[in-house]
């Protein structure tokens, strides 16, 4: 659809090799999951695509970390997040207070690893055989604000909405009624293509909430770090309204983050899970900001004038892709769990 758009519209032009049109369409490395790889983006590169040995291992290299990210870290948060949050509403009533919080934290952390690890790979693949693919992730648990984090969360599917529901309509260059109206047809359609059920429709219309807040009332006000407390809360608590379709299970997991349930606060399975999971839990945290490619962008400025700097950054080259390979491998032959939990949206 937006193919076709773009050609109407004249930001591409049509393609008259018809194999080439089946290259684009046959590229499995790309899905509806995202990210959303537009024929623009690949239309010039199909025609003269000469990917070099430094593509190759760059690719390697981002495919790599990516199946790593899933399968060390992102299935080891599922498992938690799983065990914590079992299936049906009298189960989740009976968790406690603290172990409900817990739980929906590694699926915080779950969620993004899960889905920028395919993205990962998905843009290694690509640059293997000379395609580059946009970013589809940019660290959104490290925003300040609702908009900011949907600017840097799944951005080409942002983009695609962005460009072809929210710009035709009118966009915000318009009347405070028109504005709204666009944003709110803009996240329904959101809400309705994670799936036609009631909770992604709540889950559009919370964001679409604070988004009208935001733009409205809140605006840039908030201190930097009170900004990105709220956003992570916002955030937190839009996850809980995305994971449950089922309304009992929603509203049991609801009541008891309160303490309306009548079960502790705290409960020994969820002090032991914590104490047990901690260092998943801090580097899940870690690999969830950007933290790992500033501190070896700086490693790499440093590497021509410093031995110790290069020594590093060498051996990181050489290393990073074949043990991370070799972790990932060893994590999926050892265990069946295995979901891509992004696929079922």
């Amino acid at each position: 659809i937006s193919d076709r758009a773009d050609g109407r519209r004249g930001e591409v032009a049509p393609q008259g090799a018809y194999w080439k049109l089946l290259l684009d369409s046959s590229l499995v490395h790309q899905c509806i999951a995202g990210p959303i790889v537009r024929y623009e983006t690949v239309a010039e590169q199909l025609e003269s695509r000469s990917p070099k040995g430094s593509d190759r291992y760059l690719g390697i290299r981002r495919f790599a970390v990516g199946l790593a990210k899933k399968t060390l870290l992102a299935n080891a948060c599922a498992e938690v997040a799983d065990g914590l949050l079992p299936i049906g509403a009298p189960e989740l009533a009976a968790q406690s207070t603290a172990g409900l919080w817990l739980g929906m934290a590694f699926y915080m952390l779950q969620i993004y690893l899960d889905f920028s690890a395919y993205s990962d790979m998905a843009i290694g693949l690509g640059r293997m055989v000379g395609l580059r693919y946009l970013e589809n992730f940019d660290h959104p648990y490290e925003s300040s604000s609702v908009r900011e984090f949907w600017q840097r969360w799944h951005i080409s599917l942002g983009t695609f909405f962005r460009d072809y529901v929210y710009i035709p309509l009118g966009g915000s260059r318009c009347e405070t009624p028109v504005y709204v109206r666009n944003m709110c047809v803009v996240w329904l359609l959101t809400g309705l293509w994670h799936g036609a059920s009631w909770n992604y429709l709540f889950w559009g219309a919370w964001f679409l909430g604070w988004l009208l807040l935001e733009h409205f009332v809140i605006r840039d006000r908030l201190p930097k770090p009170l900004a990105h407390v709220y956003l992570l809360l916002v955030v937190y608590l839009g996850w809980v309204l995305f994971k449950f379709e089922d309304a009992g299970e929603l509203m049991a997991v609801a009541g008891g983050m309160v303490g309306l349930t009548g079960v502790p606060l705290g409960s020994m399975t969820a002090s032991s899970t914590f104490m047990s999971n901690i260092f998943l839990l801090a580097a899940s945290i870690v690999a969830c900001t950007g933290l790992g490619s500033r501190l070896a962008r700086r490693v790499r400025q440093m590497a021509p004038d410093n031995g110790v700097a290069l020594a590093i950054a060498s051996a990181a080259d050489l290393l990073i892709p074949p043990v991370c390979l070799l972790l990932s491998i060893a994590a999926m032959a050892g265990a069946s769990y295995n979901p891509f939990i992004y696929f079922q949206f």
